[in-house]
């Protein structure tokens, strides 16, 4: 009994520490900046980006070692048939038979190691290191390009929360405001003021709120299964997020936006370095119009044993230096078409640039004016919002007066709600075009 009561008090500490621990957590609120920070340290497309970098800077270092000496070893074994022998007679006994004396072994084993330096290879090397050195470069931005993308959707998420929060919360006051309705139109019909038929409707229409709130409910916990897919946190973690969807004022002219993106832009930026690394791809294809020099360093050893100690027959070592030159001066025009297909390729990326500039200009503009649409359209809901609250609240004494109907005081309930909706919508929509136009323009950081 002793054992089972220490059981039963342990599981109840452990419980009561494990609701502590989960309402600690959900209590937890979220700043959208400390969301992007864990969205930048957990997505897989971050850390493939940077994968990507180092790739590059690798293929850098590669292209380096091609301006270094090379060194270059061999050990070899070669077994003859038979042993070298040549067959000679004494000049000074004409009348001598010929006999045979051998020259050199049955088993040879040879040892050599070389040294190669490159001198001149018509600028291929140079030019070579510069397209990884750009290469790398270019995967550095492209993981900046990807970092935006993300910031984007993480602002995109978040807001989309807090807009299902605030439409749930009108839900939630539409539903008692139709139940404080039904209540006064019960009573009403108890004391045979109104027909049935203005009771059945004002049930109909608090169902019908009930059953929006089910749909709002959902909406919030499908946006905070998508901030956390975006977060890469498990899918039903708790959420709280820090309310941030004001109205914050943007005041830079579509000209200094326009001019804002096209200088920091990390896409402009990376084709920009595209057009300069085809560049250097040409020059890479140029240099085989031209002859390779090259120093070499020699040194073998010679041997009838594994130990290439030498032989009778043959010094144990030996060495040289020379300088090789070569030169293919002649492929029937395969250089040249080489070089024009690079070029083609160059001019393919300077295109794609021009291209990516007028993308940008474009997706500038539309966001631009997307977020004006939104701040003009926030002016209009918010007057409309002060309209339907004075509509309704005439229309709720007017029914308590009995001198107006169940319909107005419903109708002008539906207009409060659908103006509230709206507000939110729009506030929503400004918060999602000020993080659209930012990414337009190229930004990551969270704006004040």
């Amino acid at each position: 009994m002793r054992a089972k009561n220490y059981c039963l008090i342990f599981s109840a500490i452990l419980l009561f520490f494990l609701a502590f621990i989960q309402s600690a957590f959900a209590a937890e609120k979220l700043t959208l900046q400390q969301s992007i920070d864990l969205a930048l340290k957990q997505s897989v497309l971050i850390q493939s980006a940077r994968e990507g970098v180092r790739g590059a800077e690798a293929q850098k270092q590669e292209a380096f070692t091609n301006f270094l000496p090379k060194f270059s070893t061999s050990y070899s074994y070669t077994r003859q048939n038979e042993q070298p022998t040549t067959t000679m007679t004494l000049p000074s006994l004409p009348s001598s038979r010929p006999f045979t004396m051998p020259i050199g072994t049955q088993d040879n084993y040879t040892w050599a190691i070389e040294v190669k330096q490159p001198l001149f290879a018509g600028g291929g090397i140079v030019a070579n290191y510069h397209a990884n050195r750009i290469g790398a470069e270019i995967a550095a931005t492209d993981e900046s390009t990807v970092a935006q993308d993300i910031v984007q959707e993480v602002k995109i998420a978040y807001f989309n929360v807090l807009k299902s929060e605030r439409l749930h919360s009108v839900a939630v006051q539409s539903v008692e405001q139709l139940e404080a309705h039904r209540k006064m139109a019960q009573d009403f019909f108890d004391v045979g003021v109104i027909p049935r038929n203005d009771l059945l409707r004002a049930e109909v229409e608090l169902a019908n709120g009930r059953q929006n709130l089910v749909k709002a409910e959902n909406s919030v916990e499908m946006a905070k299964s998508k901030f956390n897919t975006v977060l890469r946190r498990e899918i039903n973690t708790p959420t709280t997020l820090e309310d941030m969807l004001t109205l914050k004022p943007f005041t830079q002219s579509l000209h200094e936006c326009l001019k804002r993106a096209l200088e920091n832009r990390s896409e402009i930026k990376s084709y920009t370095m595209k057009v300069e690394q085809s560049q250097k791809m040409v020059d890479l294809t140029k240099s085989e119009y031209f002859p390779t020099i090259n120093a070499v360093g020699h040194y073998e050893r010679f041997g009838d044993t594994p130990g290439v100690s030498g032989s009778l027959y043959k010094d144990q070592e030996y060495w040289y230096v020379m300088g090789v030159a070569s030169w293919n001066f002649w492929e029937w025009g395969r250089t040249k078409n080489r070089v024009d297909a690079s070029r083609s390729r160059e001019n393919q990326t300077a295109y794609a640039l021009q291209n990516i500039k007028d993308q940008v200009t474009l997706e500038v503009k539309n966001s631009w004016l997307t977020l004006h649409e939104a701040e003009k359209q926030l002016a209009v809901t918010q007057k409309a919002i002060e309209q339907a609250e004075e509509n309704y609240r005439i229309s709720r004494e007017r029914y308590h007066e009995q001198v107006g109907t169940s319909t107005d005081v419903l109708d002008a309930q539906t207009l409060l709600t659908r103006a509230k909706s709206d507000y939110f919508n729009a506030l929503s929509d400004y918060n999602i075009s000020m993080a659209r136009l930012e990414r337009a323009m190229g930004a990551r950081e969270v704006s004040p």
